[in-house]
């Protein structure tokens, strides 16, 4: 059984440019197109993992467009993609990358799988989380030799350890992939 390609939705008013990210991505991606912001709210469901969202669209702007997916609790990864410089109202916005046109095709293609590599580190993150939650409770209320006879515990154990290595993998795919500007670094930061 193989697994469909990730789902890319383009939202664009200029029908040209969005048919050529369209042909830009088709190859890897299920590309559906939205030439609106009416046409977005449409076609956007929990069937797409990215969204590529012009800022300034007549009717209903990607502004509008992204604060209903928020909204409505999708998950989905939605990059603007726009002629608009960005300013200090950004901060507010829930996107997650914000690019500036023109771009061109390597631009797009390392936008988009930038994006999918954040998703799965994301969700490999959670799942190690959940993991060592569920260590840390055995260990505070089994003693050291009725976790040594548990196979269960052992499998718990080998589960955390295939997921850290899952994450280091992704991490270093996403430092050696120059997703920089894709990929926010939390060790660099201050917090």
């Amino acid at each position: 059984m193989t697994s469909s390609p990730p789902s890319v939705l383009i939202v664009e008013d200029e029908t040209e440019l969005a048919e050529l990210f369209a042909q830009w991505l088709s190859e890897e991606y299920d590309v559906r197109v939205a030439t609106s912001g009416e046409e977005a709210l449409e076609e956007v469901d929990e069937d797409i993992d990215v969204v590529l969202l012009d800022r300034l669209m007549p009717g209903i702007s990607g502004d509008e467009v992204l604060e209903t997916i928020r909204e409505r609790d999708l998950s989905v990864r939605v990059a603007m993609v726009t002629a608009v410089e960005p300013d200090f109202d950004v901060l507010e916005m829930g996107f997650d990358d914000y690019v500036v046109k023109p771009l061109f095709r390597e631009d797009l293609q390392r936008l988009v799988s930038g994006l999918l590599e954040r998703d799965e580190y994301d969700q490999q993150l959670a799942e190690m989380f959940a993991t060592a939650s569920k260590l840390a409770a055995l260990e505070s209320h089994k003693t050291e030799a009725e976790l040594a006879e548990s196979d269960e515990y052992r499998r718990l154990k080998d589960e955390f350890e295939d997921t850290r290595h899952r994450i280091e993998e992704l991490e270093s795919r996403m430092e050696t992939g120059d997703f920089e500007a894709v990929f926010y670094d939390f060790e660099d930061a201050d917090l």
